[in-house]
């Protein structure tokens, strides 16, 4: 199959990224907390926001997985690189790409909340943090280690999901289930990047520190790839010789 130009692979990767951004972003700023008249919690809460990412993810990779892969993420991008299942010459391009479109998503997640009447976007555009701007206190030690374990094993999962020894059409389920998982465990913890370009897309219009704390958001998540990038193929034996099936029956001397 002919590789689509890399214009269209880049379209691809800023429209995949936006939606990620606006879907999950999105619904944490929108519909997390909503209470009605009486009070009642309407909103989705943290499984809700949990849910949302992974279907964004799912639902980005099967529109657009078949033109640029799919990434709508610098860490997945570089990881995939290391892993040697994508071409160094376009890294810059596709981070440039998913950050200019996160960006996009989260200037239109700001015009809309600005909507709301008292609507202040300090502290409410679902940034990512630690310490005293993590939901759960979490410090910078932790806020590392979880980002980079979470972004590994998120790597693992995309690598032997699109393995070829792995059964086919079932990676983009397999990939959002994975970040909804992922931000079930760690959405108390920083918020839960696991993707530069997801941080920067709110930081900014975030302000509360986001901005001071973002090199961690693009630190660890790129470590976690590397991680798993560089490790799959020695783990899994990605690449090596099929063994020779025995026959049955077979005489030996």
């Amino acid at each position: 199959m002919n590789t689509p130009p890399l214009i269209s692979r880049l379209g691809a990767e800023a429209i995949g990224t936006f939606w990620l951004v606006f879907g999950g972003c999105g619904s944490a700023v929108f519909a997390a907390i909503f209470l009605n008249d009486d009070g009642i919690q309407l909103g989705i809460g943290f499984l809700g926001v949990a849910l949302a990412f992974g279907l964004t993810v799912l639902t980005g990779i099967y529109a657009f997985g078949h033109v640029s892969g799919g990434h709508f993420n610098p860490a997945v991008t570089v990881g995939l690189a290391v892993g040697r299942r994508f071409a160094w010459k376009d890294v810059i391009p596709y981070i440039i790409a998913q950050v200019i479109g996160g960006l996009i998503a989260g200037a239109a997640i700001y015009a809309i909340a600005s909507g709301k009447p008292g609507f202040e976007a300090v502290g409410s555009m679902a940034a990512n943090g630690f310490g005293e701007h993590s939901p759960g206190g979490y410090g910078l030690g932790a806020a590392l280690l979880i980002e980079i374990i979470l972004t590994a094993i998120f790597l693992y999962v995309i690598l032997g999901a699109t393995d070829g020894r792995a059964p086919k059409g079932f990676a983009g389920i397999a990939i959002g289930l994975t970040l909804t998982l992922i931000h079930l465990v760690s959405i108390p913890v920083t918020n839960t990047s696991v993707n530069p370009a997801r941080s920067t897309a709110v930081a900014f219009f975030n302000g509360n520190g986001a901005p001071g704390q973002l090199w961690l958001f693009w630190l660890a998540p790129i470590i976690g790839a590397i991680i798993a990038g560089a490790t799959y193929r020695f783990i899994t034996a990605e690449g090596a010789a099929a063994p020779k099936p025995e026959i049955t029956g077979e005489v030996r001397n």
